[in-house]
This record gives C-alpha cells, structure tokens and sequence, in this order.
C-alpha cells in the first residue's frame, strides 16, 4: 500500500511528506529517479529513498525540509477535490460516535471527491467494505483516483446512481448520508440500515437541521443527536501560550441517529417517548430542581 504507516524507513512506492518553512508541506509518492518541484527547489526522490522518517532533508537550492510520513488527516486535506470536503474535526468525531471499525460494512451517499470515503475505508480494514454512491460521473472518477493514490480503492465499491431509487444492499452496520437534502432519502437509507444501525449526516443550515430531524422521527429513528464541531488551536510556545489567530468554526451541523424497530405494546409508549427525545430529556435532569425548600 503507498500510505505505508508501519515503516520505520521511506522506501520506493511510499507516500511520504515534506515540511518546510512556515509549516509549508507538500505530499508525493516516492519513485527512483523522481524529481519533486517546489517553490524552495528540487527534491530529488533518490536522496529520499532509504532515509529514516523524521529526517532533515535539502533542496537543490539548499531548503531545509522534514521528512515525515502523511497523517489521514493531512491526506484529506491535500487530495485534489472539485467541491468543499469535509474537515479532519468531523471526520474524526463521526468514525468515532458511529463505531467504525475493522470488519464493518458501511455505506455512504454523496461521495465527493473522496475525503469521508478514504476515511472510512481505512477505518473499516482489510475485511471490511465501504460502498459508496454519487450520481456525478465526474466525481465518482475524482474519488476513485484519490482511493487508488492512498492504495485503499479495494476497500470500496463504486455505485453510480440517483439514490432516489433506493439501494441494493441491507444490513448495513452505518450509513453516512452527505446530500444536499438528505430528508428526502431517509426511508431509503432505513432500508438499508441494519436494525439498530448508526445514521450521520452533515448538513449546513438550520432549516435542513429541521427537516431532518422531522424526517428521522418519522421514520423509527431514535437517539438523535445533534452537535457542531469548533476546533481552536493554540500556539506552542510555553512563554506565550495563546490562540492562534484563526480558527476552524462552523462547517456544518451533525445530526447522529440510530434505526430502531418500535412495537405496539403499550409498555414501550414511555421509552420511546425518552428515546425520541433522549436529548431533551437529559438537558431537563440536569437542571437543578425549584422545588427544594429551606429550613
């Protein structure tokens, strides 16, 4: 596999990265005889070849860089993509609420160019499967190139379709649904949702939040959950320690859900009632009682 994580030494065929000047990092597969361009010079890959990760390299020019082999989440960042991906901080939180693991089959919808796909493929492992659907052509090809550059496409199957019309397969253990109006497939992912499967979607604006949630609970969907993720990074100097001057806000809202399969007995009407609305009811617990009395 190019992304060799496992290595102790860049060898011939391995992604690897370079970091320069004011964090500046370029990644590229390694081939002998290969010449990376820069701003600050040439990279010969054969200097490269054999060298520890972690060590001091130079361009042509005499540019100091570090070589270090790439986190997922500066391939994520890096891969060439025709439309907004998502960020390493949602990327990280969603494998981790729905449980994404080795051996798991797990579906998406909206592929993009690719980024939450690498992610869970990598997540799921050697035997687990990722299938993925996107009715663009042109990025269902943008994905697959990225897939193929980090050596997981063999993790994923590649539909190309309107979802509208449902999917082949059932007893998924996830479903990560990343469409413009996800409320409108909701039937059609509970379809294809395992009993008790895990649901996430992200999503931009509050009226789509709306919609889904009616959406979602309409449909025998249950332990709703819904967050945003703001990251704020600090400076690393241990006489200044402050914020930094930007940080990643808003990029969109996480609605987590689970399907459920609800009965008629009449026993059950109250925990559902809690598990519809799991949420609401913990914030309400947690606010201190009004009733206590002073003696």
């Amino acid at each position: 596999m190019p992304w060799n994580l496992t290595s102790s030494h860049a060898q011939e065929g391995d992604l690897v990265q370079i970091v320069g000047l004011r964090h500046k990092h370029f990644i590229f597969t390694l081939a002998p005889g290969g010449k990376f361009h820069t701003h600050r010079g040439i990279v010969n890959h054969d200097d490269l070849i054999g060298l520890p990760w972690g060590s001091q390299i130079f361009s042509h020019m005499g540019s100091p860089f570090f070589l270090l082999q790439p986190i997922l989440g500066d391939i994520l960042i890096d891969l060439p993509r025709n439309t907004q991906i998502l960020y390493p901080k949602e990327i990280g939180f969603i494998l981790v609420t729905m449980g994404v693991g080795p051996g798991m089959r797990v579906m998406e919808a909206g592929t993009g160019s690719g980024s939450m796909t690498i992610a869970l493929a990598y997540n799921v492992g050697a035997t687990g499967k990722v299938i993925s659907y996107e009715q663009r052509p042109e990025m269902q090809n943008l994905a697959r190139k990225n897939l193929v550059r980090v050596g997981l496409d063999d993790r994923v199957e590649f539909k190309l379709r309107d979802i509208v019309e449902g999917f082949d397969e059932t007893d998924v253990d996830a479903f990560f649904l990343d469409v413009a109006n996800p409320y409108d497939y909701v039937p059609q992912v509970r379809a294809a949702l395992k009993p008790g499967g895990f649901f996430c979607s992200l999503i931009p604006t509050f009226n789509q939040v709306e919609k889904l949630l009616h959406a979602l609970r309409r449909n025998n969907f249950a332990f709703i959950e819904l967050c945003e993720i703001l990251l704020r990074y600090y400076k690393a100097e241990p006489a200044r320690i402050r914020p930094t001057d930007r940080m990643v806000a808003h990029t969109g809202f996480l609605v987590f859900a689970r399907r459920i399969e609800p009965s008629d007995d009449p026993r059950v009407v109250e925990l559902l009632r809690e598990q519809m609305n799991e949420k609401e009811k913990r914030e309400k617990d947690a606010e201190p009682s009004d009733s206590s009395e002073t003696q």
